[in-house]
Order: structure tokens, then C-alpha cells, then sequence
């Protein structure tokens, strides 16, 4: 399988382009569930270029009813990123000093419930800064969250 470099620019400049908007080639499921996985997934795949086209377990999107549940669920995105040994994105959990633009942040609650997937834009003075839907935010410093939880996703590469 080839390995492919992340285009951190090019996933940085999606989140920037339809942050506070949608790009209608997407279904917005932000009134059934929520739109940040689905965002956070638009971005990766802006930076990748490679969907996963397995079955159930893969990362894909063709419409609203033709997709995998890791493309717009929270828990399903971190599973995929960070077990995928096929095409498209992989990840490893990393701590936030090692986070990169085009990154996933995801928030939990206490339980270990993960709720939220912002995309990360950049670090200045030690401030991480994300891209949202749902509650839509550009350049939102994620200290200005609210969560008890949080995990780092470093997208490491992308295989063809």
C-alpha cells in the first residue's frame, strides 16, 4: 500500500472555507445528532484524499444514507483513525504539546462519553485553536470550552 503525506494546508484551509457554512455536496446532520464528526471528516478527507471504502468498518461518505457510522460518529471516527491498517487517514493518540494543524480534539464528558470533534487550525502561546460545526466556531480557543475529557488524534499519514 502507498503511503501518502496528510496535507495539513489543505485540511486547515477546508475547515477555515466552511466553518461557518456547508458545503452542499454534504448533508448537514446537525438537526439530527449533530454536524461536527461529519465536519471533522470533511476536513480529514480535504488533507487525505483517500476514503476507506470497506463496509460498516471503512471511512466513507457518497451521501446522507450511503456512508459509514465513522464519518459522523464521535466514537466511530476515533476508532477507525486510530485502528486503521487500510486505506485512507490513520491516527495515534498523542498529548496536546504534540498537536499539529489539521488534528482532531475530541471532548467527553466524565463517563467517557465523547461528544464533540473539533479540528484543530493552530497552536499559538500554548493555545489550541479549533474549526466546529454544531456550534459553529473558526479560530475558537478550546480553553473557552467546557469538557471533562479530551483526547488528541495526530493524523500520522494516509495509505493508498
Amino acid at each position: 500500500m502507498e503511503e501518502l503525506t496528510y496535507d495539513r494546508a489543505k485540511a486547515v484551509a477546508y475547515a477555515e472555507r466552511w466553518a461557518l457554512s456547508r458545503n452542499p455536496r454534504y448533508y448537514d446532520f446537525e438537526d439530527i445528532g449533530g454536524d461536527c464528526t461529519n465536519f471533522a471528516s470533511q476536513c480529514i478527507y480535504a488533507g487525505a484524499g483517500v476514503m476507506n471504502w470497506t463496509p460498516v468498518t471503512g471511512w466513507y461518505y457518497i451521501d446522507a444514507s450511503r456512508r459509514t457510522p465513522s464519518w459522523t460518529g464521535v466514537e466511530y471516527l476515533y476508532r477507525f483513525l486510530v485502528t486503521n491498517g487500510g486505506a485512507g487517514p490513520y491516527a495515534r493518540l498523542v498529548g496536546p504539546e504534540d498537536v499539529q494543524p489539521g488534528d482532531i480534539v475530541q471532548l467527553g464528558h466524565e463517563n467517557g462519553h465523547f461528544y464533540h470533534s473539533p479540528v484543530v487550525l493552530g497552536v499559538r502561546g500554548g493555545e489550541i485553536y479549533v474549526a466546529a460545526h454544531t456550534y459553529d466556531a473558526l479560530w475558537r480557543p478550546l480553553s473557552s470550552y467546557e469538557f471533562e475529557r479530551v483526547r488528541f488524534l495526530h493524523i500520522e499519514g494516509v495509505r493508498k
